[in-house]
């Protein structure tokens, strides 16, 4: 029988521009974390630090001038699954034995890189040579919108509703990068991207943040009803031969069916989920992938309001990707702390009544031929 493995402690900063170190933002997150846990530094056996464009034993350079030197340092790079994986590893160890109390750290500062798309993979002589043809994550999203569009009928406005919704999510979320609401019109006549995604249908390249997390096998004395890690699920993309199902996402398909498995729960238990949004119409494609809809039916399930805020399953409560931000590193882990937040009854204004039961997903990685690189799916209840 596997430990029981407890979240004792979260925490993360606003998401934004942030003009000192990435170590300030570590450490607050760190910080925070701990107090969160009431744990001192030196009951943490192992940290486990989730970066992606930060550079080598970034860990260590974070952690330093908190004091912590000696202890295990694990850094994880997967992409976007970043921070998620970093969880995973960590959760790994602690119903191994190895340890009992660990901290997760997800930290990135994208605005030191300048803006602009993200670069595609520089290691893969396939995807290098599609980069050349023009071929970047939004053009790769915007092909799947054009097909979706096409394929169930529906209209660009559609796809719009995603972004307006989680808009307003995020204007509750005072760690967001964007707190203002937006209108359909105000989405569909912002600057063309790819066609027919929008700017503001694409969540922020330039955006800073840390988040950090306590996982102990330690039942939490602090809290009345600690929230408990019931799935961890971490997949790569198989290679896709022939023609392939650009809606499908089968990666995290396949993620969210083992987990469900792992967690003994089904996709109508859920009281919330915090998904990878990074542009509207994976909001949609996700919907399918995780079981909250059938294939053909997620533009539907948005319409109904049903994963707004005051719905049956209220999808990116923090604001998603498109509002709160996406700090490659920081994201997966940022998911779990506002899952934390909700089952916990902690999230304030956009608190999701008897919230018990969460699931976050996070996909990372653009490689030729395969449905992305890595996909991480959490299921998280008491």
């Amino acid at each position: 029988m596997k430990s029981s493995i407890y979240i004792a402690g979260v925490a993360m900063t606003p998401f934004g521009r942030y003009e000192g170190p990435m170590q300030d933002l570590a450490q607050r997150a760190v910080a925070g974390a701990l107090a969160d846990a009431e744990i001192a530094p030196e009951e943490i056996q192992a940290f486990y630090a989730a970066n992606v464009f930060g550079g080598m034993v970034l860990g260590q350079v974070l952690l330093r001038d908190t004091g912590v030197t000696g202890p295990a340092i694990y850094n994880v790079e997967n992409a976007c699954a970043s921070g998620a994986s970093a969880v995973h590893l960590a959760i790994h160890a602690l119903e191994a034995g190895r340890y009992d109390t660990v901290v997760v750290l997800g930290a990135e500062q994208l605005t030191s890189m300048g803006g602009g798309a993200l670069p595609l993979q520089r290691n893969d002589y396939m995807t290098a040579m599609y980069a050349r043809a023009g071929l970047t994550l939004p053009s790769v999203y915007a092909m799947r919108a054009t097909r979706y569009l096409h394929e169930f009928g529906v209209t660009p406005e559609t796809l719009a509703g995603v972004a307006v919704k989680n808009r307003r999510h995020g204007a509750l979320n005072p760690y967001a990068q964007t707190k203002s609401e937006t209108s359909v019109d105000e989405v569909m006549n912002s600057r063309m991207v790819f066609d027919p995604l929008t700017l503001l249908q694409c969540c922020p390249s330039s955006v800073d943040g840390a988040a950090a997390l306590v996982l102990t096998t330690k039942k939490p004395q602090q809290r009345a009803k600690p929230v408990r890690v019931l799935a961890s699920v971490v997949q790569s993309g198989r290679q896709e031969t022939g023609l392939e199902d650009i809606l499908a996402a089968e990666i995290t398909a396949r993620a969210a069916q083992l987990a469900y498995r792992e967690a003994g729960v089904r996709p109508s238990d859920l009281s919330m989920v915090e998904l990878h949004d990074a542009f509207t119409i994976a909001e949609l494609i996700y919907y399918q992938a995780l079981g909250l809809c059938p294939r053909g039916e997620a533009h539907e399930l948005l319409r109904s309001g049903a994963t707004a805020l005051g719905g049956r399953v209220p999808v990116n409560p923090s604001g998603g990707l498109l509002a709160k931000g996406h700090p490659l590193g920081a994201t997966g882990v940022a998911q779990m702390v506002e899952a934390v937040w909700q089952l916990e009854g902690r999230a304030g204004a956009r608190q999701i009544e008897g919230a018990s039961l969460a699931l976050t997903q996070c996909t990372g990685g653009g490689i030729a031929g395969v449905d992305h690189a890595a996909s991480a799916v959490h299921i998280l209840g008491h």
